[in-house]
């Protein structure tokens, strides 16, 4: 895999732009492809590329797409803060057109200057998961991941080793 540089979430949604074509054909491929044989693909991609890149350096994630926080993730999260479930939604949340809680603004109100998580150990299950290039049925999220490509450098390349 070739080694993946950091790029802002807008010179990845430029870059996407450009390659959608041979992006969206290789999601065609892909969901041709049997279950596993597709996590078989990204799987070790994935620990490839969080081998060799700080999300720490990037946190296109955090500042610029807005998690969807479950109901254990506002109990976490208001614990975590000291607070009422009600003040943190109050607060923190509004409900988004797919009716679910998301966060009032982006960048995430908990990510600190030094790309930091201020509530990291009780971050929502989204985030923890993100960017979900390791999770099994790939096949399933292909749309999902082509979008990610846009913002997270780590996504970009494993799509674009795929490619190749």
């Amino acid at each position: 895999m070739d080694p993946i540089q950091y790029r802002s979430s807008d010179e990845l949604k430029a870059l996407s732009k450009l390659e959608d074509k041979k992006n969206k054909r290789l999601a065609d491929q892909l969901r041709k492809m049997k279950e596993p044989a597709v996590d078989q693909l990204f799987h070790p991609l994935h620990g490839e590329a969080f081998q060799q890149f700080d999300c720490l350096v990037c946190a296109n994630c955090c500042k610029t797409i807005s998690p969807i926080v479950t109901e254990k993730d506002i109990d976490r999260l208001a614990r975590h803060f000291r607070m009422k479930p009600s003040a943190f939604i109050d607060q923190y949340l509004h409900i988004d057109c797919d009716k679910d809680y998301v966060f009032n603004q982006a960048p995430c109100p908990f990510l600190m200057p030094d790309n930091y998580c201020m509530a990291y150990e009780s971050r929502p299950k989204a985030c923890r998961e993100y960017p979900h290039t390791d999770r099994r049925n790939m096949r399933q999220i292909l749309k999902l991941t082509l979008k990610n490509c846009e913002v997270c450098p780590i996504v970009h390349g494993i799509i674009s080793e795929l490619k190749k």
